[in-house]
């Protein structure tokens, strides 16, 4: 798959491609980045990709101009078709399942604003599709699109070192879209906190067992939404039931 992200700042995406697990599929190609600077289109001697906003008012907006010729750029070389995402304010929050559909698909443009905001018509005539990654402010969309990018890049084969792993991330189905439970690793005891027992024992089915109690009350002690909609879609049995119900308000004991 292919993703094609417009932005001011290039440079800051180098160490992000070629650092960590997710390097993997960048530098393997099973996720192929091609970065493209507006200002590389722009015209006059300033290459000037903003200015002051009609109205009045602090700061400077992208210029749609500069940015709808980097997109005649990009669909030259990949053809026309792919999504063109913008990360904004006003977006979807960006979630699990729009990351699995991402990395089952093609790819995408990743438009990343900067100043005051994008050009408003550029958006009206261009942007498919608008995301969020949380209620706050950032100085651009860079962080966005490199959240996206990891999150998509895990998810393709070959890239973590066990294959299964993510399929007990948070939020996958395969967790019935809950939080995953907490983990340990050695020494067993640490400044005179153990290990629990069961985890030690060696007892496949209890283990499994302990990890889904874990997680279905870890989820209802921090994340009550996600519980909620778990219960809404009918993916808790009734054992879950029973454990929820004696763990009570969030108070959880099996800890």
């Amino acid at each position: 798959m292919r993703f094609d992200v417009v932005t001011l700042f290039p440079e800051l995406f180098a160490p992000f491609l070629t650092t960590g697990i997710t390097r993997r599929a960048f530098g393997s190609g099973a996720v192929d980045v091609y970065l493209f600077n507006p200002r590389e289109v722009a015209v006059g001697n300033y290459r000037r990709v903003d200015d002051r906003p009609f109205g009045g008012g602090p700061g400077m907006v992208m210029m749609a101009e500069p940015l709808q010729k980097t997109l005649e750029v990009i669909d030259a070389q990949r053809g026309r078709g792919a999504p063109v995402v913008l990360f904004s304010p006003i977006g979807q929050r960006l979630d699990h399942g729009m990351v699995q559909s991402l990395a089952s698909g093609d790819g995408a443009v990743l438009v990343c604003g900067r100043y005051e905001g994008v050009d408003q018509r550029f958006i009206d005539a261009h942007v498919d599709v608008q995301i969020s990654i949380g209620d706050f402010v950032l100085s651009g969309g860079e962080l966005p699109a490199m959240v996206l990018l990891d999150a998509v890049a895990r998810l393709q084969p070959d890239v973590l070192g066990d294959a299964d792993s993510h399929h007990f991330d948070s939020f996958n189905p395969a967790l019935d879209g809950l939080l995953d439970c907490p983990h340990y690793t050695r020494p067993e005891a640490w400044e005179g906190r153990a290990v629990p027992e069961v985890l030690l024992s060696g007892h496949h089915v209890n283990i499994a067992r302990w990890r889904r109690d874990q997680q279905l009350c870890f989820t209802a002690r921090h994340r009550p939404d996600l519980i909620a909609a778990a219960r809404a879609a009918g993916r808790l049995s009734a054992k879950d039931e029973a454990v929820l119900a004696k763990d009570g308000a969030g108070k959880n004991e099996l800890l």
